[in-house]
Protein backbone atom coordinates (compact mmCIF):
# COMPACT_ATOMS: atom_id res chain seq x y z
CA UNK A 1 0.00 0.00 0.00
CA UNK A 2 1.47 3.31 -1.10
CA UNK A 3 1.50 6.39 1.13
CA UNK A 4 0.26 8.41 -1.85
CA UNK A 5 -2.90 6.33 -2.28
CA UNK A 6 -6.48 6.83 -1.12
CA UNK A 7 -6.36 3.43 0.56
CA UNK A 8 -3.57 4.61 2.85
CA UNK A 9 -5.43 7.79 3.81
CA UNK A 10 -8.52 5.73 4.64
CA UNK A 11 -6.45 3.23 6.66
CA UNK A 12 -4.84 6.01 8.73
CA UNK A 13 -8.17 7.78 9.29
CA UNK A 14 -9.99 4.61 10.39
CA UNK A 15 -7.08 3.52 12.59
CA UNK A 16 -6.98 6.94 14.30
CA UNK A 17 -10.72 6.78 15.01
CA UNK A 18 -10.45 3.36 16.64
CA UNK A 19 -7.08 4.08 18.30
CA UNK A 20 -8.35 7.03 20.34
CA UNK A 21 -11.71 5.54 21.33
CA UNK A 22 -11.97 5.68 25.16
CA UNK A 23 -12.95 2.02 25.28
CA UNK A 24 -9.74 1.09 23.40
CA UNK A 25 -7.15 3.13 25.28
CA UNK A 26 -8.66 2.45 28.69
CA UNK A 27 -8.29 -1.27 28.12
CA UNK A 28 -4.75 -0.91 26.80
CA UNK A 29 -5.61 -2.12 23.31
CA UNK A 30 -3.96 0.67 21.32
CA UNK A 31 -0.89 -1.37 20.41
CA UNK A 32 -3.10 -4.21 19.15
CA UNK A 33 -4.97 -1.75 16.95
CA UNK A 34 -1.70 -0.56 15.40
CA UNK A 35 -0.47 -4.14 14.91
CA UNK A 36 -3.66 -5.02 13.02
CA UNK A 37 -3.41 -1.83 10.94
CA UNK A 38 0.23 -2.67 10.18
CA UNK A 39 -0.73 -6.17 9.03
CA UNK A 40 -3.42 -4.75 6.74
CA UNK A 41 -0.95 -2.22 5.35
CA UNK A 42 1.75 -4.82 4.65
CA UNK A 43 -0.57 -7.54 3.33
CA UNK A 44 -2.48 -5.23 0.99
CA UNK A 45 -0.48 -6.12 -2.13
CA UNK A 46 0.93 -9.58 -1.38
CA UNK A 47 -0.89 -11.14 1.59
CA UNK A 48 1.31 -14.24 1.78
CA UNK A 49 4.40 -12.12 2.54
CA UNK A 50 2.78 -11.17 5.86
CA UNK A 51 3.70 -14.66 7.09
CA UNK A 52 7.40 -13.87 6.59
CA UNK A 53 7.06 -10.64 8.56
CA UNK A 54 5.32 -12.44 11.46
CA UNK A 55 7.88 -15.26 11.49
CA UNK A 56 10.75 -12.75 11.47
CA UNK A 57 9.23 -10.77 14.34
CA UNK A 58 8.46 -13.95 16.29
CA UNK A 59 12.03 -15.23 16.00
CA UNK A 60 13.38 -11.84 17.10
CA UNK A 61 10.99 -11.76 20.05
CA UNK A 62 12.03 -15.23 21.24
CA UNK A 63 15.76 -14.73 20.70
CA UNK A 64 15.86 -11.26 22.29
CA UNK A 65 13.93 -12.54 25.32
CA UNK A 66 16.46 -15.32 25.79
CA UNK A 67 19.36 -12.87 25.39
CA UNK A 68 17.89 -10.67 28.12
CA UNK A 69 17.00 -13.37 30.63
CA UNK A 70 19.48 -16.22 30.06
CA UNK A 71 21.62 -16.78 33.13
CA UNK A 72 25.04 -17.18 31.49
CA UNK A 73 26.98 -15.01 29.07
CA UNK A 74 27.57 -18.01 26.83
CA UNK A 75 23.85 -18.61 26.39
CA UNK A 76 23.29 -14.90 25.79
CA UNK A 77 26.00 -14.93 23.15
CA UNK A 78 24.59 -18.08 21.54
CA UNK A 79 21.07 -16.65 21.26
CA UNK A 80 22.37 -13.30 20.00
CA UNK A 81 24.39 -15.13 17.35
CA UNK A 82 21.32 -17.12 16.29
CA UNK A 83 19.32 -13.90 16.03
CA UNK A 84 21.92 -12.20 13.82
CA UNK A 85 22.37 -15.27 11.62
CA UNK A 86 18.60 -15.76 11.13
CA UNK A 87 18.05 -12.09 10.25
CA UNK A 88 20.96 -12.07 7.81
CA UNK A 89 19.83 -15.42 6.40
CA UNK A 90 16.34 -14.07 5.70
CA UNK A 91 17.78 -10.94 4.10
CA UNK A 92 20.31 -12.80 1.95
CA UNK A 93 17.88 -15.57 1.05
CA UNK A 94 15.21 -13.28 -0.33
CA UNK A 95 17.21 -10.29 -1.53
CA UNK A 96 20.21 -11.98 -3.13
CA UNK A 97 18.77 -15.31 -4.25
CA UNK A 98 18.06 -13.96 -7.78
CA UNK A 99 21.74 -13.05 -8.10
CA UNK A 100 22.82 -16.53 -6.99
CA UNK A 101 20.17 -18.00 -9.28
CA UNK A 102 21.53 -16.16 -12.31
CA UNK A 103 25.00 -17.53 -11.59
CA UNK A 104 23.66 -21.09 -11.31
CA UNK A 105 21.45 -20.68 -14.37
CA UNK A 106 24.10 -19.40 -16.74
CA UNK A 107 27.36 -20.83 -15.42
CA UNK A 108 26.46 -24.27 -14.03
CA UNK A 109 24.35 -27.27 -14.88
CA UNK A 110 21.90 -26.45 -12.07
CA UNK A 111 19.68 -24.31 -14.30
CA UNK A 112 16.43 -25.50 -12.69
CA UNK A 113 17.68 -24.50 -9.22
CA UNK A 114 18.83 -21.19 -10.66
CA UNK A 115 15.44 -20.55 -12.24
CA UNK A 116 13.75 -21.23 -8.89
CA UNK A 117 16.02 -18.77 -7.08
CA UNK A 118 15.49 -16.09 -9.72
CA UNK A 119 11.72 -16.42 -9.28
CA UNK A 120 11.82 -15.72 -5.52
CA UNK A 121 10.07 -12.36 -4.95
CA UNK A 122 11.63 -9.53 -2.94
CA UNK A 123 9.41 -8.71 0.06
CA UNK A 124 9.11 -4.95 0.47
CA UNK A 125 10.80 -3.55 3.55
CA UNK A 126 12.87 -6.66 4.23
CA UNK A 127 16.14 -4.69 4.30
CA UNK A 128 14.69 -2.43 6.97
CA UNK A 129 12.92 -4.79 9.36
CA UNK A 130 15.77 -7.34 9.37
CA UNK A 131 18.20 -4.56 10.35
CA UNK A 132 15.85 -3.61 13.19
CA UNK A 133 15.84 -7.22 14.37
CA UNK A 134 19.65 -7.30 14.36
CA UNK A 135 19.85 -4.07 16.37
CA UNK A 136 17.41 -5.50 18.92
CA UNK A 137 19.39 -8.65 19.73
CA UNK A 138 22.82 -7.01 19.45
CA UNK A 139 21.86 -4.14 21.77
CA UNK A 140 20.48 -6.53 24.37
CA UNK A 141 23.62 -8.64 24.23
CA UNK A 142 25.84 -5.58 24.59
CA UNK A 143 23.88 -4.34 27.58
CA UNK A 144 23.75 -7.72 29.28
CA UNK A 145 27.45 -8.29 28.60
CA UNK A 146 28.22 -5.04 30.39
CA UNK A 147 25.86 -5.67 33.31
CA UNK A 148 28.61 -6.63 35.71
CA UNK A 149 30.33 -3.26 35.23
CA UNK A 150 27.67 -0.85 34.00
CA UNK A 151 24.26 -2.23 35.05
CA UNK A 152 21.19 -0.73 33.41
CA UNK A 153 18.80 1.11 35.68
CA UNK A 154 15.76 0.16 33.57
CA UNK A 155 15.24 -2.82 31.27
CA UNK A 156 12.96 -2.23 28.28
CA UNK A 157 12.31 -5.98 27.92
CA UNK A 158 9.22 -7.09 29.83
CA UNK A 159 9.57 -10.15 32.04
CA UNK A 160 6.27 -11.45 30.71
CA UNK A 161 7.06 -13.08 27.37
CA UNK A 162 3.66 -12.37 25.82
CA UNK A 163 4.05 -8.66 26.57
CA UNK A 164 7.55 -8.66 25.09
CA UNK A 165 6.25 -10.60 22.08
CA UNK A 166 3.54 -8.15 21.11
CA UNK A 167 5.85 -5.20 21.73
CA UNK A 168 8.44 -6.77 19.42
CA UNK A 169 5.77 -7.52 16.82
CA UNK A 170 4.76 -3.88 17.03
CA UNK A 171 8.38 -2.67 16.86
CA UNK A 172 9.08 -4.70 13.71
CA UNK A 173 5.75 -4.11 11.95
CA UNK A 174 4.80 -0.50 12.84
CA UNK A 175 3.41 0.53 9.47
CA UNK A 176 4.58 4.17 9.00
CA UNK A 177 8.23 3.06 8.87
CA UNK A 178 7.82 -0.58 7.89
CA UNK A 179 8.77 -0.57 4.22
CA UNK A 180 11.40 2.20 3.94
CA UNK A 181 12.42 3.30 7.41
CA UNK A 182 13.61 5.23 9.26
CA UNK A 183 15.36 2.21 10.76
CA UNK A 184 14.39 2.09 14.43
CA UNK A 185 16.45 1.09 17.44
CA UNK A 186 14.60 -0.91 20.07
CA UNK A 187 16.18 0.95 22.98
CA UNK A 188 14.62 4.18 21.66
CA UNK A 189 11.26 2.75 20.60
CA UNK A 190 10.21 0.30 23.33
CA UNK A 191 10.10 2.95 26.10
CA UNK A 192 7.55 4.85 24.00
CA UNK A 193 5.07 1.95 24.06
CA UNK A 194 2.36 3.04 26.47
CA UNK A 195 -1.15 4.48 26.41
CA UNK A 196 -1.50 7.61 24.26
CA UNK A 197 -4.09 10.32 24.88
CA UNK A 198 -5.51 12.44 22.09
CA UNK A 199 -4.91 15.58 24.16
CA UNK A 200 -1.15 14.93 24.23
CA UNK A 201 -0.66 14.75 20.47
CA UNK A 202 0.96 17.70 18.65
CA UNK A 203 -1.59 17.60 15.84
CA UNK A 204 -0.51 20.82 14.13
CA UNK A 205 3.16 19.80 14.05
CA UNK A 206 2.29 16.33 12.72
CA UNK A 207 0.09 17.62 9.90
CA UNK A 208 2.69 20.21 8.86
CA UNK A 209 5.34 17.50 8.58
CA UNK A 210 2.96 15.30 6.57
CA UNK A 211 2.08 18.15 4.18
CA UNK A 212 5.75 18.87 3.49
CA UNK A 213 6.35 15.16 2.91
CA UNK A 214 3.49 14.81 0.45
CA UNK A 215 4.53 17.99 -1.36
CA UNK A 216 8.09 16.71 -1.79
CA UNK A 217 6.87 13.34 -3.03
CA UNK A 218 3.79 14.11 -5.12
CA UNK A 219 4.57 17.55 -6.52
CA UNK A 220 8.37 17.53 -6.78
CA UNK A 221 9.51 13.90 -7.09
CA UNK A 222 6.59 12.62 -9.18
CA UNK A 223 6.80 15.51 -11.64
CA UNK A 224 10.58 15.24 -11.93
CA UNK A 225 10.11 11.53 -12.61
CA UNK A 226 8.48 12.40 -15.94
CA UNK A 227 11.63 14.31 -16.93
CA UNK A 228 14.29 11.93 -15.60
CA UNK A 229 12.56 9.20 -17.59
CA UNK A 230 14.72 10.39 -20.50
CA UNK A 231 17.87 9.33 -18.65
CA UNK A 232 17.08 5.71 -19.53
CA UNK A 233 18.82 3.93 -22.39
CA UNK A 234 18.60 4.61 -25.32
CA UNK A 235 16.74 7.93 -24.87
CA UNK A 236 19.69 9.77 -23.34
CA UNK A 237 21.69 9.27 -26.54
CA UNK A 238 19.58 11.94 -28.22
CA UNK A 239 20.63 14.76 -25.88
CA UNK A 240 23.70 16.93 -25.48
CA UNK A 241 25.92 17.54 -22.45
CA UNK A 242 23.87 20.40 -20.99
CA UNK A 243 20.62 18.44 -21.06
CA UNK A 244 22.21 15.30 -19.61
CA UNK A 245 23.80 17.27 -16.75
CA UNK A 246 20.51 19.02 -15.99
CA UNK A 247 18.77 15.65 -16.02
CA UNK A 248 21.34 14.43 -13.51
CA UNK A 249 20.53 17.46 -11.37
CA UNK A 250 16.86 16.61 -11.73
CA UNK A 251 17.37 13.04 -10.57
CA UNK A 252 19.41 14.25 -7.60
CA UNK A 253 16.48 16.49 -6.62
CA UNK A 254 14.00 13.69 -7.33
CA UNK A 255 15.64 11.05 -5.16
CA UNK A 256 15.99 13.53 -2.29
CA UNK A 257 12.37 14.71 -2.57
CA UNK A 258 11.13 11.14 -2.93
CA UNK A 259 12.96 9.61 0.03
CA UNK A 260 12.91 12.65 2.33
CA UNK A 261 9.22 13.01 1.49
CA UNK A 262 8.56 9.40 2.48
CA UNK A 263 10.49 9.83 5.73
CA UNK A 264 8.58 12.99 6.65
CA UNK A 265 5.23 11.30 5.98
CA UNK A 266 6.32 8.35 8.14
CA UNK A 267 7.47 10.65 10.96
CA UNK A 268 4.29 12.72 10.77
CA UNK A 269 1.91 9.74 10.72
CA UNK A 270 3.76 8.10 13.63
CA UNK A 271 3.45 11.38 15.53
CA UNK A 272 -0.35 11.23 15.07
CA UNK A 273 -0.27 7.99 17.06
CA UNK A 274 2.06 9.42 19.71
CA UNK A 275 5.36 7.90 18.54
CA UNK A 276 8.55 9.76 17.71
CA UNK A 277 10.63 8.37 14.86
CA UNK A 278 14.23 9.50 14.31
CA UNK A 279 15.04 12.18 11.75
CA UNK A 280 16.24 10.56 8.54
CA UNK A 281 17.38 13.59 6.53
CA UNK A 282 19.06 16.80 7.63
CA UNK A 283 19.43 18.83 4.41
CA UNK A 284 22.19 16.62 2.95
CA UNK A 285 22.88 18.77 -0.11
CA UNK A 286 24.48 21.52 1.98
CA UNK A 287 27.15 19.10 3.24
CA UNK A 288 30.68 20.50 2.87
CA UNK A 289 32.37 17.09 2.95
CA UNK A 290 31.48 13.53 2.03
CA UNK A 291 31.69 12.43 5.65
CA UNK A 292 29.25 15.21 6.58
CA UNK A 293 26.95 14.11 3.75
CA UNK A 294 26.65 10.71 5.41
CA UNK A 295 25.63 12.32 8.68
CA UNK A 296 22.79 14.06 6.82
CA UNK A 297 21.57 11.51 4.22
CA UNK A 298 19.56 8.44 5.28
CA UNK A 299 20.72 9.05 8.85
CA UNK A 300 19.14 5.93 10.30
CA UNK A 301 21.04 3.67 7.85
CA UNK A 302 24.38 5.48 8.13
CA UNK A 303 24.24 5.44 11.95
CA UNK A 304 23.24 1.74 11.85
CA UNK A 305 26.22 0.90 9.64
CA UNK A 306 28.51 2.93 11.87
CA UNK A 307 27.26 1.41 15.13
CA UNK A 308 26.85 -2.22 14.07
CA UNK A 309 29.52 -2.58 11.39
CA UNK A 310 32.15 0.18 11.26
CA UNK A 311 32.85 0.37 15.01
CA UNK A 312 32.89 -3.45 15.52
CA UNK A 313 35.38 -3.69 12.64
CA UNK A 314 37.65 -1.36 14.59
CA UNK A 315 36.49 2.01 13.29
CA UNK A 316 39.38 4.45 13.27
CA UNK A 317 41.08 2.90 16.32
CA UNK A 318 43.38 0.48 14.48
CA UNK A 319 45.54 2.86 12.47
CA UNK A 320 45.10 4.68 9.19
CA UNK A 321 45.26 1.67 6.86
CA UNK A 322 42.66 -0.27 8.85
CA UNK A 323 40.47 2.83 8.95
CA UNK A 324 40.58 3.11 5.16
CA UNK A 325 39.80 -0.61 4.81
CA UNK A 326 36.90 -0.34 7.24
CA UNK A 327 35.46 2.61 5.34
CA UNK A 328 35.63 0.69 2.07
CA UNK A 329 34.07 -2.45 3.57
CA UNK A 330 31.21 -0.52 5.15
CA UNK A 331 30.42 1.50 2.04
CA UNK A 332 30.58 -1.49 -0.31
CA UNK A 333 28.26 -3.48 1.97
CA UNK A 334 26.06 -0.41 2.29
CA UNK A 335 25.85 -0.30 -1.50
CA UNK A 336 24.97 -3.99 -1.69
CA UNK A 337 22.32 -3.44 1.00
CA UNK A 338 20.43 -1.47 -1.64
CA UNK A 339 20.36 -4.38 -4.06
CA UNK A 340 22.12 -7.36 -5.60
CA UNK A 341 23.50 -5.56 -8.63
CA UNK A 342 26.92 -4.49 -9.82
CA UNK A 343 25.81 -0.85 -10.00
CA UNK A 344 24.97 -0.76 -6.29
CA UNK A 345 28.29 -2.31 -5.35
CA UNK A 346 30.13 0.21 -7.54
CA UNK A 347 28.08 3.02 -5.94
CA UNK A 348 29.23 1.87 -2.51
CA UNK A 349 32.81 1.54 -3.75
CA UNK A 350 32.58 5.02 -5.27
CA UNK A 351 31.53 6.59 -1.97
CA UNK A 352 34.10 4.54 -0.09
CA UNK A 353 36.86 5.89 -2.34
CA UNK A 354 35.59 9.45 -1.87
CA UNK A 355 35.64 9.04 1.92
CA UNK A 356 39.13 7.52 1.91
CA UNK A 357 40.54 10.25 -0.35
CA UNK A 358 38.90 12.94 1.77
CA UNK A 359 40.22 11.46 5.01
CA UNK A 360 43.72 11.14 3.57
CA UNK A 361 43.73 14.66 2.07
CA UNK A 362 42.45 16.24 5.30
CA UNK A 363 45.85 15.53 6.87
CA UNK A 364 47.50 17.96 4.47
CA UNK A 365 44.82 20.42 3.34
CA UNK A 366 43.15 23.05 5.48
CA UNK A 367 40.48 25.27 3.95
CA UNK A 368 40.02 28.88 4.89
CA UNK A 369 36.70 29.47 6.65
CA UNK A 370 34.73 31.91 4.52
CA UNK A 371 31.44 32.00 2.59
CA UNK A 372 33.07 31.47 -0.81
CA UNK A 373 34.98 28.40 0.43
CA UNK A 374 31.78 26.97 1.92
CA UNK A 375 29.91 27.45 -1.37
CA UNK A 376 32.70 25.80 -3.37
CA UNK A 377 32.81 22.83 -0.95
CA UNK A 378 29.04 22.39 -1.10
CA UNK A 379 29.01 22.49 -4.91
CA UNK A 380 31.94 20.06 -5.09
CA UNK A 381 30.31 17.51 -2.78
CA UNK A 382 26.90 17.92 -4.42
CA UNK A 383 28.41 17.39 -7.87
CA UNK A 384 30.13 14.13 -6.97
CA UNK A 385 27.12 12.85 -5.00
CA UNK A 386 24.82 13.62 -7.94
CA UNK A 387 27.19 11.84 -10.32
CA UNK A 388 26.95 8.78 -8.10
CA UNK A 389 23.14 8.75 -8.37
CA UNK A 390 23.55 7.60 -11.98
CA UNK A 391 24.29 4.16 -10.53
CA UNK A 392 20.85 4.24 -8.87
CA UNK A 393 18.96 5.50 -11.90
CA UNK A 394 20.64 3.18 -14.41
CA UNK A 395 20.92 -0.27 -12.85
CA UNK A 396 22.74 -1.64 -15.88
CA UNK A 397 26.36 -0.61 -15.38
CA UNK A 398 27.01 -0.46 -19.13
CA UNK A 399 24.24 2.17 -19.42
CA UNK A 400 26.04 4.30 -16.83
CA UNK A 401 29.22 4.17 -18.88
CA UNK A 402 27.27 5.05 -22.05
CA UNK A 403 25.57 8.00 -20.30
CA UNK A 404 28.91 9.42 -19.15
CA UNK A 405 30.37 8.86 -22.62
CA UNK A 406 27.47 10.73 -24.22
CA UNK A 407 27.71 13.58 -21.71
CA UNK A 408 31.46 14.16 -21.59
CA UNK A 409 33.02 12.65 -24.73
CA UNK A 410 30.49 12.58 -27.57
CA UNK A 411 28.68 15.72 -26.33
CA UNK A 412 26.52 15.92 -29.45
CA UNK A 413 22.75 15.85 -29.53
CA UNK A 414 19.79 18.15 -29.09
CA UNK A 415 18.95 20.47 -26.21
CA UNK A 416 15.72 19.46 -24.56
CA UNK A 417 14.35 22.93 -23.78
CA UNK A 418 11.17 21.58 -22.23
CA UNK A 419 13.18 19.19 -20.06
CA UNK A 420 15.50 21.98 -18.90
CA UNK A 421 12.56 24.21 -18.00
CA UNK A 422 10.64 21.55 -16.07
CA UNK A 423 13.70 20.28 -14.16
CA UNK A 424 14.66 23.78 -13.08
CA UNK A 425 11.05 24.69 -12.26
CA UNK A 426 10.53 21.69 -9.95
CA UNK A 427 13.99 22.08 -8.43
CA UNK A 428 13.26 25.64 -7.29
CA UNK A 429 11.10 24.58 -4.30
CA UNK A 430 13.96 22.37 -3.09
CA UNK A 431 16.24 25.40 -3.26
CA UNK A 432 13.71 27.44 -1.29
CA UNK A 433 13.40 24.62 1.26
CA UNK A 434 17.16 24.60 1.80
CA UNK A 435 17.45 28.39 1.81
CA UNK A 436 14.78 28.63 4.49
CA UNK A 437 16.74 26.13 6.59
CA UNK A 438 19.93 28.18 6.30
CA UNK A 439 18.08 31.39 7.18
CA UNK A 440 16.45 29.63 10.13
CA UNK A 441 19.87 28.65 11.44
CA UNK A 442 21.16 32.19 11.02
CA UNK A 443 18.19 34.18 12.35
CA UNK A 444 16.56 31.56 14.61
CA UNK A 445 13.29 32.06 12.77
CA UNK A 446 11.50 29.74 10.33
CA UNK A 447 10.26 32.08 7.60
CA UNK A 448 8.14 29.42 5.90
CA UNK A 449 6.44 28.08 9.04
CA UNK A 450 3.20 29.91 8.37
CA UNK A 451 -0.29 28.51 7.89
CA UNK A 452 -0.65 30.22 4.51
CA UNK A 453 2.48 28.44 3.24
CA UNK A 454 1.08 25.03 4.22
CA UNK A 455 -2.23 25.96 2.59
CA UNK A 456 -0.36 26.74 -0.65
CA UNK A 457 1.55 23.45 -0.46
CA UNK A 458 -1.72 21.59 0.08
CA UNK A 459 -3.23 23.39 -2.91
CA UNK A 460 -0.36 22.24 -5.13
CA UNK A 461 -0.63 18.69 -3.81
CA UNK A 462 -4.28 18.62 -4.91
CA UNK A 463 -3.83 20.42 -8.23
CA UNK A 464 -0.32 19.73 -9.48
CA UNK A 465 0.71 16.25 -8.37
CA UNK A 466 2.58 14.11 -10.86
CA UNK A 467 1.53 10.63 -11.87
CA UNK A 468 1.22 8.34 -8.86
CA UNK A 469 4.36 6.28 -8.45
CA UNK A 470 5.94 4.01 -5.84
CA UNK A 471 8.66 5.46 -3.66
CA UNK A 472 12.16 4.82 -5.00
CA UNK A 473 13.34 3.18 -1.79
CA UNK A 474 10.47 0.67 -1.78
CA UNK A 475 12.62 -1.46 -4.11
CA UNK A 476 15.25 -1.81 -1.38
Amino acid sequence: MLFNSYEFVVLVALTLCVYYMPYVYRRGWQVYVLIIASFVFYAYGQPWLLLLLIVSASVNAFVSYQVEFSTTLFRKYLYALVGVVVNLGVLIGFKYSPLFGQVLEYYTSLSSVGAFLVAIPLPIGISFYTFQGISLVVDLYRYSHADSIHPREISWVDRNFFTHYYKTLFFIAFFPQLVAGPILKAREFYPQIHTKLVSNIAWSSAFKIIIIGYFLKMVIADNLKDQTFWMAYPYFEAYNTLTLLVLLLGYSMQIFADFAGYSLIAIGVAKLFGYELPKNFNFPYIARSFSEFWTRWHISLSTWLKEYLYIPLGGNRKGKFRTYCNLMIVMILGGLWHGAALSYMVWGLYHGVLLVIERFASQFIRFRECLLTHIIQICFVFGFVSLGWLLFKLNNFSDVVSYLNQAFIVRSGTTGSGILFCVLLYSLPIGAYYLNHLLTLKYQKNFLDRNVVYAILLFFIVTNSGGSNAFIYFQF
